[in-house]
């Protein structure tokens, strides 16, 4: 995973553009750069020319040696910094053979031909996460994008002389920005002066699919063996990597199904079409928490089932709270459960980078895409069930996405997340919601009720139950702050309670008049945040929505006992949660 600054319009400012001001904007931008460096540690690179200075700090994970960036078109006129991963580039490197002179083997370099050959309508082409900063010298304009699903973090802000920026990260452009926004998943933006017709006065969206809308799902068809081939051919692709790599496993269906399937084809490298051994044969698992805690005991069964090297890491809670002024530094949020859930990943991720390893294949997004949330056991019907679907999908870059992203780019860890490859999210999401769905409200279709209720996420365990101990694959649902030790959430709770005192949280709509807060735990984490982050405009790219279990504002009206909730924990859906136990 790495990072980039981009700035452009240099020449917005009353002070007209010589070699003294872009001198003094480039150290800006390289001061800029190293705040986001942990993303990437192993090269630093920078291009300064025409109304642009690109930035980026380089983690290398494909072609290490020569793949530095920003990357330059063979004419010397298109400059590129890309912060992700595309994976079918040797498809698409293919197709431009005797067309374009490539100069190194990264994958992120096919994105220069593509632009220069379709312009801004080649996004749909890249099968991959990605954010990009794009300068065409020749013509004095830019192009940023990010992926459908936002996977990878990119911001942008406005200074006082109206240049525009971009970043990696919030803290990149914290003090130098007055306003900062998040750039917006599944968009591109094209600006500069010599922009023209192509010009946009804000981000477009690219990424729009028919499953968006009930209608177009309502009458289909569920292909189990289509949603396995799928998932499959999503982790072999995404298991592209030049240095060593390992899985997260914390015992739950969906971590547990990705080493399952990456344990499968670990034994070849797949950039050699799978005929050629591995370079690192042995897969290695990585699993976190509380003494005694559920997702260790689970963790362990899997990882012996799969055949993994596994490790277990240990933390306490003094450990956990010690870190997270770090922690929230690095996240760059507030949300509640986003710090509870990224403080254990944020330490594991130091042991994986101590033991070597550069990148690691996760579960998330498969409850949004399946349900797999305890609170959808209340969904009232199919249209329901799927249009939540369709609102946390679309707030993924928000929460599990950003925290995933963050927690491991803190030490130079790059996250993989193949439930979320483009192709198979059309895949799972064009499945009949009702085959989704917990209870016998879904219609009875298909086998699995009992008593007229069935599991959560139900199609994608009979897809993989060959793969796994039944134990794992038919375990319910318990969310990663959960299942790391309840007691990690409940001592947040006491310290915030201690932290806060009553006069405090009275008054805090006077303290904090954006996004006031809404309990303790989240002023406790305000405070921190806003020692960090001072200004008003980072503190509004954080999300604030009242949620129960995980879900929206909006599912909050399937129960009317949900009504005054604000506890985003598994735990708060009673009756369910308990059922496992």
């Amino acid at each position: 995973m790495c990072g980039f600054v981009g700035a452009f319009d240099l020449s917005a400012g009353s002070r007209p553009i010589d070699e003294g001001l872009r001198d003094e904007l480039r150290a800006q931008v390289l001061d800029m750069s190293r705040k986001i460096r942990h993303r990437g540690p192993d090269w630093s690179g920078v291009y300064t020319g025409g109304n642009a200075i690109l930035s980026h700090e380089r983690l290398a994970i494909v072609d290490p040696l020569s793949g530095k960036q920003p990357l330059v078109s063979t004419d010397g006129t298109v400059i590129l910094a890309v912060n992700g991963e595309i994976y079918n580039h040797k498809d698409i490197r293919a197709s431009y053979s005797g067309k374009y002179g490539f100069k190194t083997q990264s994958d992120c370099e096919v994105i220069i031909p593509l632009y220069l050959s379709k312009g801004v309508d080649f996004l749909e082409d890249l099968s991959g996460i990605f954010a990009f900063a794009l300068y065409d010298a020749g013509k004095d304009l830019y192009v940023v994008a990010r992926d459908e699903i936002g996977v990878i973090p990119l911001y942008q802000g406005w200074d006082e002389d109206g240049r525009y920026y971009v970043a990696s990260e919030l803290k990149a452009l914290e003090g130098h920005c007055c306003t900062i926004e998040e750039f917006p998943n599944g968009c591109y933006y094209v600006g500069g002066k010599g922009a023209g017709v192509l010009a946009t006065p804000e981000p477009v969206r690219w990424y729009r699919r028919d499953w968006e809308r009930f209608e177009a799902v309502e009458h289909n068809t569920s292909d189990l063996a289509l949603l396995r081939t799928g998932l499959e051919a999503s982790v072999k692709k995404q298991l592209m990597s030049d240095v060593p790599y390992g899985v997260l496993l914390s015992g739950g269906l969906d971590s547990s199904i990705i080493a399952a399937i990456t344990q499968k084809f670990a034994s070849k490298r797949v950039e050699s079409g799978s005929t050629e051994s591995a370079w690192w044969p042995r897969l290695h698992s990585f699993a976190i928490g509380l003494e005694g805690s559920p997702d260790l005991a689970a963790a362990r069964t899997a990882a012996d089932f799969i055949g993994t090297v596994h490790h277990e890491v240990h933390f306490t809670v003094q450990e956990a709270l010690d870190a997270l002024p770090d922690v929230i530094y690095h996240i760059e949020t507030y949300d509640i459960t986003t710090v509870r859930a990224s403080t254990p990943m944020y330490l594991l991720a130091r042991v994986i980078k101590s033991m070597g390893i550069k990148m690691v294949l996760s579960g998330e997004g498969s409850d949004e895409l399946f349900g797999g949330y305890l609170y959808f056991h209340k969904a009232p019907s199919p249209r329901e069930f799927h249009e939540e679907l369709v609102r946390k999908v679309g707030k993924l870059h928000l929460y599990d996405c950003l925290r995933a992203n963050k927690s491991l780019s803190a030490w130079g860890v790059e996250g993989r997340v193949p439930f979320l490859d483009k192709e198979f999210i059309d895949i799972a999401m064009r499945l009949h919601p009702a085959d989704k769905m917990c209870s016998s409200q879904a219609g009875g279709r298909g086998e699995g009720f009992a008593d007229g209720k069935r599991m959560e996420k139900w199609l994608l365990r009979k897809a993989f139950e060959d793969l796994l101990p039944q134990g794992i694959c038919w375990r319910q649902k318990e969310q990663f702050s959960d299942g790391v030790g309840y007691n990690w959430i409940d001592t947040l709770k006491k310290v915030a309670e201690s932290k806060v005192s009553d006069s405090q949280f009275a008054a805090r709509a006077k303290r904090f008049p954006v996004n006031t807060p809404v309990t303790k735990e989240e002023y406790y984490y305000r405070e921190i945040f806003a020692s960090l982050f001072p200004s008003e405009t980072a503190a509004r790219t954080v999300p604030h929505e009242a949620s129960v279990a995980c879900s929206t504002a909006r599912a909050l009206e399937w129960d009317a006992a949900w009504k005054d909730m604000d506890e985003p924990s598994g735990r708060a859906v009673a009756g369910v949660h308990e059922q496992a136990y």
